[in-house]
């Protein structure tokens, strides 16, 4: 059974007595592969926060680039009694500068010409709140809102998932995921290191292609158009045998392309508010997935998905009461999915809430389903549907002849009532904006769509 952890120190401190010579980061140094064991490890967080808690602040601001150097701060940051919030460096301006402001951080780790930009938007007297670590939303609206985790709450999450799908001290887990998104942070590397399995850290973006031959993993976590980009490449290592895909839907296409090539295939769900994991497929059906231990679902009547989660919940939205208020009610996470419980209590997820149309007749169309089906009558990816007088369909790419798609959108179009009956085919003119988890952004292409 995996170990169940109270914290980074507890983690960290643990494995450095029990597997002190043991790898726990593999990374690349000139070129070349650099082990750190667990009691290196320990040693060199230990120092790190014994000089942050020196330094005075009391919010640290990272800007993640999944580096070693990046890694030992965060938890550094953490035993050291800061709250921490994670950002991406890749952030576009407008939306860092306000990120940061927003969280309220009096010093910033990371790229110094960045941190330079970035200094107006520090605070001189930021607010405490040991071990708290914030971590951006990064769905499909365009707000961003910070959610507050802590280090118990996403070694909890952890453990739930490794409850579910243990990795061993021989397994070699890849971490491609960026470290701000909690996917990325709980299945990319809290996993590996808390069942003492080692985590190689990716190189980045510019190395998705060669990072499996490089490192050679044993395990995988990756959101499914990296997983669909490292299969259209031919960049799986043979010792490769797991993967873990999650933070989005996964075309079955993808899953079964890895499936061909003999990996173990598992489909998580999770949210950030949730500290990541909250259920796992275990079976030969990816969408049917097993509720982790230490969580409770329920489904109300609308279909909404709901999670009782006392050790991962989320401390709430960083200062906004309203919106933790509306999202969490007498403990319940009130999720915004919608899904059902098959007969083996096991979640399946059909839609969204908040992506649905709601057309001229006062009728609600899921949207995620209804593109599923147009998807798969169509066999392309990139598309979406909008409209407030009928359904159009927005569709990846440049404009070309739109006769053979309606000839295979008829057969669908003709199964529906006439008020969902897709009215237009239009395109984009390029590739459909998404988040760095693969998400389509609705609001910004209905924000162009309203540009004269």
């Amino acid at each position: 059974m995996p170990m169940r952890f109270d914290g980074f120190e507890s983690l960290l401190s643990f494995q450095a007595r029990s597997l002190p010579h043991a790898p726990a980061l593999v990374y690349e140094r000139g070129e070349e592969q650099q082990v750190c064991t667990y009691g290196e490890l320990f040693l060199l967080i230990q120092q790190r926060a014994k000089a942050l808690r020196a330094a005075g602040c009391h919010s640290l601001g990272v800007l993640c680039d999944g580096s070693f150097s990046c890694i030992i701060e965060i938890f550094a940051a953490v035993l050291g009694g800061k709250r921490v919030s994670l950002f991406n460096e890749n952030t576009p301006d407008e939306l860092l500068f306000g990120q940061v402001a927003s969280a309220q951080v009096d010093c910033l780790w990371g790229d110094g010409e960045l941190c330079e930009v970035l200094s107006p938007y520090i605070v001189k007297e930021a607010p405490g709140g040991a071990g708290q670590i914030l971590f951006f939303t990064s769905g499909t609206t365009s707000v961003s809102k910070a959610v507050v985790l802590t280090d118990k709450s996403l070694m909890a999450s952890a453990y739930n998932g490794s409850a579910l799908l243990p990795l061993t001290q021989a397994d070699r887990l890849l971490c491609l995921l960026p470290l701000d998104h909690v996917f990325g942070f709980v299945c990319g590397l809290l996993w590996g290191l808390s069942c003492g399995a080692a985590v190689a850290l990716g190189r980045g973006p510019r190395h998705y292609g060669d990072d499996c031959g490089f490192f050679k993993p044993t395990a995988l976590s990756a959101v499914p158009l990296l997983l669909g980009f490292l299969l259209q490449h031919r960049a799986i290592n043979p010792e490769l045998q797991l993967v873990l895909v999650g933070a989005g839907g996964c075309p079955p296409a993808i899953l079964q392309g890895a499936k061909a090539m003999g990996l173990r295939v598992h489909f998580g769900y999770g949210l950030t508010e949730t500290s990541s994991g909250v259920a796992l497929s275990l079976g030969e059906d990816p969408y049917a997935m097993t509720v982790c231990p230490e969580d409770t679902l329920s489904i109300a009547p609308d279909g909404e998905v709901l999670i009782y989660a006392p050790t991962c919940l989320m401390q709430g939205y960083w200062q906004h009461p309203e919106d933790t208020a509306a999202a969490v009610k007498n403990g319940v996470l009130y999720t915004g999915d919608v899904g059902r419980l098959d007969e083996q209590g096991r979640l399946i997820l059909t839609g969204r809430k908040k992506e649905m149309l709601v057309l001229p007749d006062g009728t609600k169309l899921f949207l995620p389903e209804y593109e599923g089906a147009i998807r798969e009558a169509l066999g392309r990816e990139g598309c979406i549907v909008e409209g407030k007088t009928g359904p159009i369909l927005l569709l990846e790419g440049v404009a070309q002849d739109t006769a053979p798609l309606w000839e295979k959108l008829l057969p669908l179009i003709r199964q529906r009532p006439r008020s969902q009956q897709i009215v237009k085919i239009d395109f984009y003119g390029g590739p459909l904006p998404r988040t760095a988890s693969g998400k389509i952004m609705r609001w910004a292409i209905q924000r162009k769509g309203e540009q004269p």
